[in-house]
């Protein structure tokens, strides 16, 4: 992936991202920006004109973020999902399975090292959010 820390195969968004209050008031806005604690069900009726869903972790140990993206890709988003904030290394491969497939961190970390971090448990027990077989489905068809 040679424009880390992309995970996406098309452009990068360059939109600014606003709240969620003030995307709900601006019809025209293509870009939110997501804080733990909010309500992304709101966004559902307004997936289809999003080109970037960035969600904020002020802190690592927050995990709200996983879960608001894992809602927005099962409602059926496609747009660009990026977490943004205190992403770090270890979490990188979770935050991928639940549907992100950007990142900004506040700390930068090494692109081989991200690669490798998303790449380390080849295969998983649990559904996710970007269609990888459970290796027990793989076992049992």
């Amino acid at each position: 992936m040679a424009d880390w820390p992309r995970y996406r195969d098309d452009a990068p968004v360059n939109e600014p991202a606003v709240t969620l209050e003030a995307f709900l008031e601006q019809p025209e806005a293509v870009a939110v920006r997501i804080e733990p604690g909010a309500d992304v069900r709101e966004l559902v009726p307004h997936l289809a004109r999003l080109k970037l869903i960035e969600v904020g972790f002020p802190a690592f140990k927050d995990g709200r973020g996983y879960s608001a993206a894992r809602i927005l890709r099962e409602e059926g988003y496609q747009g660009e999902l990026r977490a943004e904030g205190d992403v770090l290394l270890d979490q990188l491969g979770f935050m991928r399975r639940c549907g992100f497939d950007s990142f900004a961190p506040a700390e930068p970390i090494e692109a081989a090292k991200a690669e490798a971090a998303m790449d380390r448990w080849p295969h998983h027990y649990q559904k996710d959010a970007v269609g990888t077989v459970p290796v027990w489905a793989k076992r049992h068809g």
